[in-house]
């Protein structure tokens, strides 16, 4: 039997991270439809939102002990057939508590899937010995294009959001069964001790808060770029997916092309220059909320958040004190509290308020980025696995 390389092992990993952005935009992309099925107010949605936090708290306590205990080989099959699987039941849910149940279990299975793919991902890249960590967010990122664009053409079809579901769901069970046989079978850094939650070091933590930060500006976009859009911005009703599909275009470039601009301007430069995108991105849909300043903004977001995510994982994933597995866990934490938190409080916030209000406050936190990704107030660990370009590791 031919010994697989690593290339295939890349694609293979790379495949897995595309069915979680196509399972995950698929939902993302038929939000404002469901909620106009089930008759729900901004503030109902962004109280439903809540749910996917929900199960992926539940599932923290167990997800980096699992990729610790049994490899991220097994549970990375495990989580991506559960997250395909579970997404038809948010497209039959019939009323508020039926969705917000199915929502625990997708959320469950996302951040399982999260943090074994991207140990997955760890291990890869060491073997190339350079950073690659972008261009698997980058293939996440263009499964979110293309599920956006999906679901503009089935929403155009008169596709409800079942139907919509279950065809990615086939196609989502199919890629894995495929991919999963060229995983990698040892994770890097599995003989390190420490296999539970704890608090994080200083230098996680601040990790962390930057992915907080990254993910909630992400999130903003996923879940509520296209409310934005039907409620402020107000285009034909056709082109009510614009926004979404622009930020995600950009963020899906951006992923292939940060690895580059990392090696050439080092890590803090690239995450300031994220930093400022993202604000001034943002301030230009709320301050001027017509069809074509909004779109530019958009655009200039989807540049933003494309390499906060990857820059976080691949720093996390060179922490001397714990696993990677267990690193990623402790950072997907704090991250994705803002990735799932976040898009809830907008919601609750845009009640109180009203939507321009609350993408007001996600621009000063993509701001935040910038100010944390220039702090020097914690040690950093000794890289383990690339030689450059300093992963957080120089700068800090």
């Amino acid at each position: 039997m031919l010994a697989i390389t690593s290339g295939q092992r890349r694609v293979a990993v790379s495949v897995l991270f595309f069915v979680a952005g196509l399972c995950f935009a698929s939902w993302a992309s038929r939000i404002p439809d469901i909620g106009l099925k089930l008759g729900l107010s901004e503030g109902e949605l962004g109280k439903l939102l809540l749910a996917l936090p929900v199960g992926s708290m539940l599932a923290l306590p167990i997800a980096g002990w699992l990729v610790h205990t049994y490899g991220s080989r097994v549970v990375v099959l495990m989580a991506t057939c559960l997250y395909a699987g579970f997404l038809p039941l948010l497209g039959w849910a019939t009323d508020f508590w039926t969705l917000a149940a199915s929502l625990v279990l997708f959320g469950f299975a996302g951040n399982l899937l999260n943090i074994s793919v991207n140990t997955q991902a760890i291990g890869v890249q060491a073997a190339y010995g350079q950073p690659i960590m972008a261009s698997f967010h980058g293939l996440w990122s263009l499964a979110g294009f293309l599920g956006g664009a999906l679901g503009t053409v089935l929403i155009r079809w008169q596709q409800t959001p079942f139907q919509h579901f279950l065809l990615v769901m086939g196609v989502g069970l199919i890629f894995t069964v495929l991919a999963h046989q060229r995983t990698l079978p040892h994770d890097v850094g599995a003989e390190t001790e420490g296999s539970g939650l704890r608090r994080p070091e200083p230098y996680l933590l601040r990790i962390g808060l930057i992915a907080f930060c990254g993910m909630l500006c992400e999130g903003c976009m996923f879940d509520w770029s296209g409310v934005y859009f039907q409620k402020v911005v107000r285009p034909d009703a056709t082109l009510v997916t614009a926004g979404y599909v622009a930020c995600m275009s950009t963020m899906a470039l951006g992923r292939f092309i940060s690895d580059f601009f990392t090696h050439r301007f080092g890590t803090t430069r690239m995450l300031q220059i994220s930093s400022a995108l993202i604000t001034v991105g943002l301030l230009t849909a709320v301050v001027w909320p017509a069809f074509v300043p909004s779109v530019i903004g958009f655009l200039l977001v989807g540049f933003g958040i494309a390499s906060v995510t990857p820059l976080a994982y691949s720093a996390a994933g060179q922490s001397t004190a714990v696993s990677p597995g267990v690193a990623l866990a402790m950072v997907s934490t704090i991250g994705y509290l803002g990735f799932l938190l976040g898009p809830p409080l907008i919601g609750l916030m845009a009640e109180l308020f009203n939507l321009r209000v609350s993408f007001a406050v996600v621009a000063g936190l993509g701001a935040a980025i910038g100010v944390l990704a220039a702090s020097r107030a914690s040690a950093n660990p000794t890289p383990n696995q690339l030689p450059k370009p300093d992963p957080i590791s120089s700068d800090y």
